[in-house]
């Protein structure tokens, strides 16, 4: 269940956002291309007397991928005292899970991009996950969830301003996209630049010991950037490690996902086609 206040609480922007959350889910569940399985499913809502809003979801579990990673961040803590055989399996189950986190989360968003609607919102809370064990990586499932910010990229509806569009189409001219192919090309690109932060604070949070990454801001503008820290902070071997495979496939990725230039970022779908995505450097 998913609550929201009502008017005399939250005002109109609360009925807005809920509003909006539970018409896109409809939309998207409703698409004669069947339900995604990486979306979260709504089964209905209701209003209250004193006008709260509430969605009911179909219960897939309570878990987030920021649960996740401040758990394994925990567990990691507790490693130094393991034996370096342990520390490497933990390491590889590690490393498998957090991709089948991002492929799941990916597959969701370019389903949500494949049917012209943004997601907006992509971070760890975000993504619901049926399991946080990571020997249980082969049934994980991660579902997109928190759908109040989506925004449709319909060509007719580009033209719409309002609360929840006037910011992404104000980043959009200030990046020089005018016309309603670059805006709607820049609305996607913009998604994409929130998963690449996703991918970051997955590539390092759970691959570092508690604490160790609270005076580093993932809000970076270019993996470059990323990588010049890594190299003198020895406590982010793990991460550093994750990110290396495939000959620094994982680095990679991050930078074309954050790149700078919205117009080279990659799609949803380029982004899992991607060798470190699509496992091959494990």
């Amino acid at each position: 269940m998913k609550v929201y206040p009502g008017t005399r609480a939250g005002g109109v922007v609360a009925d807005m956002m809920a509003a909006n959350e539970l018409n896109s889910h409809m939309f998207l569940q409703n698409s004669s291309k069947g339900i995604s399985q990486h979306l979260m499913l709504l089964l209905g809502g209701f209003e209250t007397t004193t006008g709260e809003q509430w969605l009911a979801f179909r219960d897939y579990g309570k878990s987030s991928a920021a649960d996740y990673a401040k758990v394994a961040s925990e567990k990691l803590t507790k490693l130094s005292t393991w034996n370096s055989f342990e520390r490497g399996q933990t390491m590889k189950r590690r490393q498998r899970f957090i991709i089948k986190l991002l492929q799941g989360a990916l597959r969701g968003l370019a389903y949500m991009h494949d049917h012209d609607r943004l997601h907006q919102s992509l971070g760890p809370f975000s993504v619901s996950l049926n399991t946080i064990s990571e020997r249980e990586a082969p049934y994980l499932i991660p579902r997109l969830r928190d759908l109040a910010f989506s925004v449709s990229i319909r060509y007719s509806e580009l033209e719409d301003s309002g609360p929840l569009t006037e910011g992404l189409w104000a980043r959009a001219s200030a990046a020089s996209a005018f016309s309603y192919l670059e805006k709607r090309a820049f609305g996607i690109a913009d998604d994409i630049y929130e998963a690449g932060l996703l991918f970051a604070y997955l590539a390092f949070v759970p691959f570092c010991e508690a604490g160790v990454m609270d005076g580093l801001s993932l809000q970076v503008s270019c993996a470059a950037r990323l990588t010049l820290y890594c190299i003198a902070d020895d406590s982010l071997v793990n991460a550093i490690e994750f990110l290396d495979l495939g000959d620094g496939a994982g680095w990679e990725l991050l930078q074309a996902m954050l790149n700078a230039d919205f117009r080279k970022r990659p799609t949803a779908e380029a982004v899992l086609n991607h060798r470190f995505m699509t496992g091959e450097v494990l």
